[in-house]
């Protein structure tokens, strides 16, 4: 039984990867209710809790189904991360996710998230002070390193672990990869291998498909994984993953599947933020839904073109009845990007 702190997980959780402007409360819930074992809030600035910024304290809603549930925040000061702990502890979690993983520049460049790797005598010191204040265990998501030529990674978790942190998640890439390449899972299997180590470790980077969770279990001996990008329009990847896991076979969604779930989507973003928004931020997401459909342009502009719910509702309706609710997802011929 994998655990943080005294939360029990499962034996091989899956994680829905916490990502910024996706991950938000709807879209949690969709991949809860297809098998996500545990949830991550989009990240929050520390800096924007403490001022009480509305934005944020609403990324820090959620349901108690959604547990086991973590609070994602990042910042690079330890004064503002301390009274951040404070506030997200009165939200009741789970537990609270520290991130010294986000490589963009507005994170990073201001030391914050994966920019924190350059210093990480620093990263230890506050890691090592929020750890002793939060009433709450405290988990690390972070990468293998700053750059090609420091992938401190396998010392830094024995590290955070050291200092008392709860479990780390590790994205198998460096700050300067970005998202670019593959990522590369030999250290996050060599630092699971560290027989120093103790705590859970949780891999993430390019797990796109059931068949390399299993690979990643089975080849790199990590806890459990992170599931992000390919969660997006694809909640069943979860419990696709767990079938095959079980030594069952996954089940492919119908049309009349991602018409169904594509419509709970946006019903609950609508409830969740109002219309005008959640209009808006849906766009993003129909092409993942309906990816891998024959002649889907008919119907991808309009979706991103329309700015009702009704109107929304409408094409859903025609695009089941289009496809007749047979088709499956195959893989040929995308237009629905």
């Amino acid at each position: 039984m994998v655990k943080i702190g005294n939360i029990e997980l499962g034996d091989f959780p899956l994680f829905l990867s916490p990502m910024d402007d996706i991950t938000d409360l709807p879209f949690r819930q969709l991949c809860k209710r297809h098998g996500a074992d545990v949830l991550v809030s989009e990240f929050i600035a520390s800096e924007a809790l403490i001022r009480d910024a509305e934005k944020s304290k609403r990324k820090m809603l959620f349901a108690d189904f959604e547990r086991p549930i973590g609070i994602q925040v990042f910042g690079s000061e330890e004064d503002s991360l301390l009274r951040c702990i404070d506030v997200v502890a009165e939200a009741k979690p789970d537990f609270v996710d520290i991130n010294w993983g986000c490589p963009v520049r507005k994170v990073a460049g201001k030391g914050a998230g994966s920019g924190m790797l350059k210093d990480i005598p620093k990263l230890l010191k506050i890691t090592e002070a929020l750890v002793k204040h939060s009433p709450l265990p405290v988990t690390v998501k972070t990468r293998l390193g700053y750059d090609e030529s420091d992938k401190p990674i396998v010392t830094l978790a024995e590290q955070l672990q050291d200092i008392g942190v709860a479990a780390i998640s590790i994205h198998g890439r460096t700050k300067t990869q970005m998202y670019r390449g593959e990522a590369d899972w030999t250290l996050i299997g060599e630092t699971k291998a560290n027989p120093r180590l103790h705590i859970p470790v949780f891999g993430n980077g390019d797990i796109t498909t059931p068949q390399q969770a299993l690979e990643a279990r089975h080849r790199y001996g990590v806890d459990g994984i992170l599931i992000g990008r390919a969660a997006i329009g694809n909640p069943w990847i979860f419990e696709q993953t767990k079938a095959l896991l079980s030594g069952g076979e996954p089940i492919m969604p119908t049309v009349s599947d991602r018409v169904d779930v594509c419509r709970q989507h946006i019903l609950a973003a609508v409830d969740f933020k109002g219309e005008r928004q959640a209009i808006f931020e849906m766009r993003k997401h129909y092409g993942a839904y309906f990816r891998g459909l024959y002649d889907f342009k008919q119907f991808r502009i309009p979706l991103v073109s329309v700015t009702t719910l009704s109107e929304v509702l409408a094409i859903l309706d025609r695009i089941a009845e289009h496809y007749n609710d047979e088709a499956e997802y195959d893989g040929k011929a995308v237009d629905a990007q």
